[in-house]
């Protein structure tokens, strides 16, 4: 873990808000490289919105040892990043380069050089750390799977999974949860390999998903998608599995309309702001993410 690359800070962090929208008074933790695009979307649904830089790098070199012999290898190290906590015997990531201590210190920073903004509404009462019941962790491939972990040790307000969680074969997905599932929302594309795979539709099902509402084509469904917390897209990305993966969150690889709109709008306001109270229909768990409904998504 270092602090320069070639020269330049190797941990930036970025922060939006826009005061001229009415604050939802909640705050997005962008667990990934900053996204102008979908941060200008948060910020302009009332939502404050930081992405925070922390002790990731180890992804590159563990990443493909999962499950491990007790089927949480991943899941334990991501839990150590997210936290600060000695969890994992691999890694040794102290507090002040963990995700909740870096959401901490900025937000504390923002407090002091933004007050306009009153960022300090985020802050715990005790000045121990973030209030993370008014946090809404987010991310997409290796950030939602990581948001997706440590939302089942602490509680926060909602979980937005953009292609993810995945993990491969792993089973802390079906943990006890601090934060309750309906909170959890989810969306992918049928063409990117960790859903074709299995992977992200596998940790959909152990996350609880299913109780909520059955998986929803986006592209052929509208707001309020049934009230599901399972997403998915079939639009057109030349059949570029990589693309697929990307595509689902605002930016270069998002699909858009002839005249250059992007297509999912509504699928992103919904993510962030559906009420979790709303939710669908469970789904028989012998009916749910078959061969079959893989087939008619694509």
């Amino acid at each position: 873990f270092v602090f320069e690359k070639k020269g330049k800070p190797a941990d930036e962090e970025s922060a939006m808000v826009d005061t001229r929208v009415a604050p939802q008074g909640k705050l997005v933790v962008w667990l990934m490289g900053y996204s102008a695009p979908l941060f200008e979307r948060v910020s302009s649904y009332g939502l404050h919105a930081i992405q925070v830089h922390y002790a990731n790098g180890w992804f590159g070199k563990f990443g493909n040892s999962s499950p491990g012999s007790d089927g949480m290898l991943l899941g334990k190290i991501r839990l150590e990043a997210a936290t600060g906590e000695d969890v994992s015997d691999l890694v040794s990531i102290p507090k002040p380069d963990s995700m909740m201590e870096r959401a901490h210190q900025f937000v504390k920073w923002l407090a002091k050089e933004n007050p306009q903004a009153h960022w300090e509404q985020f802050l715990a009462a005790d000045g121990n750390g973030l209030d993370w019941t008014k946090v809404i962790i987010c991310g997409s491939s290796h950030g939602s799977t990581t948001s997706a972990r440590f939302a089942k040790q602490v509680r926060v307000d909602r979980v937005v999974m953009f292609c993810g969680p995945r993990d491969q074969y792993e089973t802390w997905q079906g943990l006890p949860s601090a934060t309750p599932e309906n909170r959890f929302f989810g969306f992918s594309h049928v063409l990117d390999g960790g859903w074709s795979g299995d992977h992200y539709c596998r940790s959909w099902q152990l996350l609880g998903l299913s109780k909520f509402g059955p998986i929803v084509n986006v592209d052929q469904a509208k707001p309020p998608y049934g009230n599901t917390r399972r997403l998915i897209t079939d639009a057109d990305v030349k059949k570029d599995d990589k693309r697929a993966h990307s595509s689902v969150v605002p930016g270069g690889a998002a699909v858009k309309t002839a005249d250059g709109q992007f297509i999912h709008e509504d699928v992103w306001r919904y993510l962030f702001t559906q009420p979790v109270d709303q939710v669908g229909e469970p789904v028989p768990a012998d009916e749910d993410c078959t061969m079959d409904l893989r087939a008619k998504a694509k």
